[in-house]
């Protein structure tokens, strides 16, 4: 883009006026909303998501010499998104910003790199007339829902920052492009690896940063292939994409290597893709409803108090696509809006926490908004062909831009006043029962060895106790507790079975609604810390519980075992880590629903013995492996609760070999068949005849080998 010539003194004092202009934007944004926050809380900082404390306590780990990890001693965790944005925040709490003053420092964090977005976002404006450039920070700040994401302590201004780097980046590459060969300078060569790092940054930052890079290299690669140059663009596109390429590799093996999973905790938990009971057809159903309403909460509702008016922004947006001098930039935003919406339609919970996964590509369209307007004003710019720049058709043009825009500031405005008394209410929420509980935890007496929570955020770091995330963000060592958490609530809790007695919580800290039986099981009533005025946390009372495990760890042996026999393999169904081990598959999807029961211990009525299990529907079927004692015969064992007569047909290597038969019964029942000649390993095929049923533990027990 060429630059509209201003004398050399007026050209300074321009961009000081604008350098003025945006930091004093970008410091009353953010004092509008931390100011109300504070009136809300009393004057103590908070932040209006508990998923803000999650990067809290993953900074507070790394600053403390444990990376990667949200609870010290937890071991490596996959749960936070974001790679990069706790150890921005860790160091601020290196610098001294503890407790709920690293709020501070993530508001520091988010002021700087806003200011630094809108630094380089001028640069779009260059070859039109200087004053128009007064529009971005305007059209930036201008709704509420992107201010409040922008402010609020997640990764959103931090994110935006670092694209405005690869930003800059880009343009310079496309300046150094448009220079003669003689002219371009040593640094031509490697100019896109600088763009290649910073789209490092940008997807270690967010992961969905992957399109937002390939759009600008995009862009710059079709700079140099107009000018005939297709190696150059071919290495443009290496260049750029190539580092984030290999820093999402990088990651997805330590993911594994460390967890036993490519993929990151984060997007288990929350993509329906790793969902093991959605048919295909539900999961599309489910991305298609979710991608509409991204694209319609943000027009219908973020954008205005009302239709139409929503839809001026889009309408403004569409603009630069018009003019041939912002056609390139407009189509390398607009792809990168679309490319975003369609990534973060794959997560469940985009709908939730203010829409907050949407809002760069928001920040994207308001941007393309301010470009839209300074066209419309601009009388020297053709938009469709050269008799637009008749007087006129100018004076319409511009009578339009301040209609649209007026029309918008009017119906923004509500929306603007909502969205800051919402970040103070939410704010003090968060303060009110998260933090006062986590601090009431940390001053009990005695005093928790390691909690339970079902939000990993603010409970945590406001108590400073180790803990165990029973929905599996944080993450316990290797254990796959946010496949267990898709997998429903037994199997995380087969989970903790395996964690040895002395680290497993004393304290449950919950939401008793989300989790059914477990706290009547598992808990003895404490306290509560209850919340009025709720706008954000998940339920009025978060209770806490003195847990009780004595139902885990039992029934590890079966009642029907004979004398003479020993156990050669066991599998636990629902227990994802034996699963795993034994080659398990349950029929989905649509079945395989893991249930749990707590019920007198057959060794012992006295006590009681929990397990889960998987409901396998009639005429469906389990298949797992065992391994044997080969040429020994042996028998499988079954543990069930059968609610109704069930018959179960069993097939081995394929072969039917008969069928497990029970009755109806309150509490634990074992059956059992045999295998005439084992091989050292078989396929067992389990298929319920009449009715569903629930297996819950199996085993395979052959008689004990003699020793000399």
């Amino acid at each position: 883009m060429g630059s509209l010539s201003l004398p050399k003194r007026a050209e300074a004092v321009d961009s000081a006026l604008f350098l003025l202009f945006a930091a004093g934007m970008t410091l009353l944004v953010a004092r509008a909303f931390y100011g109300y926050m504070l009136v809300q809380t009393g004057g103590e900082w908070s932040a209006p998501l508990d998923d803000v404390f999650i990067h809290f306590d993953y900074a507070r780990a790394a600053a403390r010499g444990y990376p990667f990890q949200w609870s010290a001693g937890n071991g490596y965790s996959s749960g936070n998104t974001s790679l990069l944005y706790p150890f921005v925040l860790a160091l601020g709490y290196l610098g001294g910003f503890r407790g709920s003053s690293l709020m501070i420092w993530a508001g520091l964090v988010a002021c700087v790199s806003v200011f630094a977005l809108l630094l380089v976002l001028r640069r779009l404006f260059d070859g039109l007339p200087p004053r128009v450039k007064y529009f971005a920070p305007l059209a930036l700040f201008s709704v509420g829902a992107l201010d409040w994401s922008l402010f609020s302590g997640m990764e959103v201004a931090l994110y935006l920052g670092i694209w405005g780097g690869a930003l800059g980046a880009a343009l310079d590459l496309e300046e150094d492009l448009a220079r003669p060969d003689g002219t371009r300078g040593v640094a031509f060569a490697t100019s896109g690896w600088v763009l290649g790092l910073w789209g490092v940054l940008l997807v270690l930052t967010r992961p969905e940063g992957a399109s937002s890079i390939a759009a600008l290299g995009l862009m710059v690669a079709a700079t140099a292939y107009q000018q005939k140059n297709t190696r150059r663009a071919l290495c443009i596109l290496a260049q750029c994409g190539a580092p984030a390429f290999a820093a999402l590799v990088g990651q997805a093996l330590a993911n594994r290597l460390l967890t036993g999973e490519f993929a990151a905790s984060g997007a288990i938990v929350k993509l329906n893709l790793y969902n093991p009971y959605m048919t295909p057809r539900e999961k599309l159903d489910e991305y298609t409803f979710l991608l509409k309403y991204v694209v319609f909460r943000n027009t219908e509702y973020h954008f205005s108090d009302s239709m139409p008016y929503g839809y001026i922004v889009p309408a403004l947006a569409a603009v630069p696509l018009l003019s041939e001098r912002t056609r390139k930039i407009a189509i390398t935003l607009w792809g990168s809006v679309a490319s975003w919406l369609l990534i973060v339609a794959l997560n469940a919970q985009v709908r939730w926490q203010n829409e907050r996964y949407t809002m760069p590509a928001v920040a994207w369209l308001l941007v393309l908004a301010a470009l839209g307007i300074a066209l419309l004003v601009d009388p020297t710019i053709a938009l469709v062909s050269a008799v637009t720049t008749q007087r006129a058709f100018v004076h319409a043009r511009r009578a339009l831009a301040c209609v649209l825009v007026a029309l918008f500031v009017v119906h923004q405005e509500p929306r603007l006043r909502d969205q800051i008394w919402f970040f103070g209410r939410a704010s003090r929420n968060i303060r009110d029962q998260h933090i006062t509980a986590g601090r009431m935890l940390r001053q009990m007496n005695p005093r928790p060895q390691r909690l339970l929570v079902g939000d990993a955020g603010a409970l945590l770091y406001a108590s400073d106790l180790p803990g165990v995330d029973l929905i599996g963000l944080g993450g316990f060592r290797d254990l796959p507790f946010a496949r267990a958490g898709i997998n429903g609530l037994g199997a995380t809790l087969e989970l903790l079975e395996r964690v040895p007695a002395p680290d497993r919580p004393d304290v449950l800290a919950i939401y008793p609604s989300w989790w059914g039986d477990l706290p009547s099981w598992f808990g003895r009533y404490l306290a509560e810390v209850p919340v009025r005025g709720n706008v954000i946390c998940g339920g009025s009372e978060k209770v806490i519980y003195r847990a009780d495990w004595h139902a885990l760890g039992r029934g590890e042996t079966p009642v029907t075992l004979r004398p003479g026999e020993e156990i050669a393999d066991e599998l636990d169904i629902a227990d994802l880590v034996s699963e795993g081990e034994h080659a398990y598959q349950f029929p989905h999807p649509s079945a395989g629903f893991v249930e749990m029961k707590v019920l007198p211990d057959p060794s012992d009525p006295r006590s009681e013995l929990f397990d889960a299990g998987r409901r396998i529907p009639s005429g469906r079927s389990e298949h797992f492996r065992l391994k044997l004692v080969p040429g020994k015969s042996a028998r499988i064992v079954v543990r069930t609760a059968p609610e109704r007569p069930t018959r179960v047909r069993v097939a081995i290597d394929g072969e039917a070999i008969g069928a497990l038969e029970f009755v109806a019964a309150e509490g634990w029942r074992e059956g059992s068949i045999g295998i005439a000649r084992a091989r050292a390993s078989v396929d067992v095929t389990l298929t319920p005849e009449s009715g569903d049923w629930v297996d819950h533990h199996l085993w395979a027990v052959q008689t004990a080998v003699q020793t000399r």
